[in-house]
């Protein structure tokens, strides 16, 4: 009853009154569930019919499912007790930047419900990463892993970018089961050159510096680093990025970010596919399950996958662990359909647990 209040009744009721403007729905829905996070029994009650316990151990890190929520869905961090309430397995916040900033002009998210998929420029729009830490110190971290996605400030030079992710790692690095080195997103101008060879060298190097560094100062182990690449990358450049990843010894890769490509719309929606920005949803899921296919097949078994991108039904999200990742994560999928997609594609991969995965 509560899935069928939410999916078909809760969800429309939005759009409706924000007017089917997809980002005040996306505002709205993260209020809400930020004023559920502090109601215990809803959450333990909500909890009951959509988690599931199939735990699984990724560099180092104890997640009790497979399934988590990407970036881009509670950039702030405003509602994480109510995630795992849902039914994700683990939560990844951001992408956050060293400075505040409003992100582009509005309108700037599109959803194409026929094609499955939605188109974002959202550019980075946060509070900047000493407020997420404010309200992480505050409030607390999630009862299951957190992910913290950072990135560029735009107002950052692409020569100061360094210094700028630094900054953000050392705000946040307390807080973080993993930290997710956003250079792909492409709503920042320039910020996918830092995929190239020598500037994700650099950036890496001195990130992992850093992360040692604020271990040894603080007594504790080093943040996980993983870098989230673009689906738009020829296998090349991909390659040779994994060879970075690899001598800098990242933790894991996360595949993909969204796409510039535009093959795989409805005609009817063709339009709306023209706004400048990048695309995720149905049309990506079988560039990001090759990318991933990829990266296992060049890096084995030394660099972790989190699969993300078009993971929209169980069949997704097993072929996307077949191809070797390790744990998937949602957006889309769930932003379009809401927590039902999470509750079955969990309660498949535990049921279906030892197929090799």
């Amino acid at each position: 009853m509560v899935v069928v209040l939410f999916d078909r009744i809760a969800r429309p009721t939005l759009y409706r009154l924000g007017k089917n403007d997809p980002e005040i729905v996306h505002e709205r829905t993260v209020r809400a569930l930020a004023r559920l996070s502090g109601v215990r029994p809803a959450l333990t009650a909500l909890h009951r019919i959509y988690g599931v316990d199939d735990p699984v151990t990724v560099f180092g890190v104890r997640f009790p499912s497979r399934v988590g929520l990407a970036a881009g869905m509670d950039k702030d961090g405003k509602a994480l007790a109510a995630w795992p309430a849902l039914g994700f397995g683990f939560v990844e916040v951001g992408t956050v930047t060293r400075l505040a900033q409003p992100g582009n002009p509005a309108p700037r998210l599109f959803t194409l419900p026929r094609s499955e998929a939605v188109i974002n420029r959202m550019g980075f729009n946060n509070a900047g990463a000493e407020a997420l830490a404010t309200a992480l110190a505050r409030h607390g971290t999630p009862p299951v892993p957190l992910g913290i996605s950072i990135g560029k400030s735009k107002v950052t030079a692409i020569e100061d970018a360094v210094a700028d992710y630094q900054a953000s790692l050392r705000a946040l690095h307390t807080y973080a089961d993993y930290v997710a080195i956003n250079v792909s997103s492409p709503n920042t101008p320039g910020l996918r050159t830092l995929q190239d060879r020598g500037a994700l060298s650099e950036l890496l190097a001195e990130l992992r510096r850093t992360t040692l560094d604020l271990a040894k100062a603080h007594g504790g182990t080093a943040v996980p680093l993983l870098v989230k690449v673009a689906p738009d990358l020829t296998e090349d450049a991909l390659a040779e990025l994994l060879d970075v990843c690899g001598e800098q010894e990242v933790a894991g890769i996360i595949a993909t970010n969204t796409t510039l490509e535009r093959s795989g719309l409805d005609p009817a929606e063709a339009p709306v596919g023209k706004q400048q920005g990048g695309l995720s949803g149905k049309p990506l899921t079988e560039r990001a399950r090759d990318v991933v296919r990829f990266i296992r097949a060049e890096a084995g078994d030394q660099l972790p996958i989190i699969g993300v991108g078009g993971v929209s039904c169980p069949d997704d999200a097993e072929r996307m662990l077949a191809a070797g990742a390790s744990l998937v994560q949602l957006y889309t999928a769930f932003a379009l359909h809401g927590p039902s997609v999470v509750r079955r594609i969990n309660r498949t991969l535990a049921a279906r647990k030892g197929a090799g995965y």
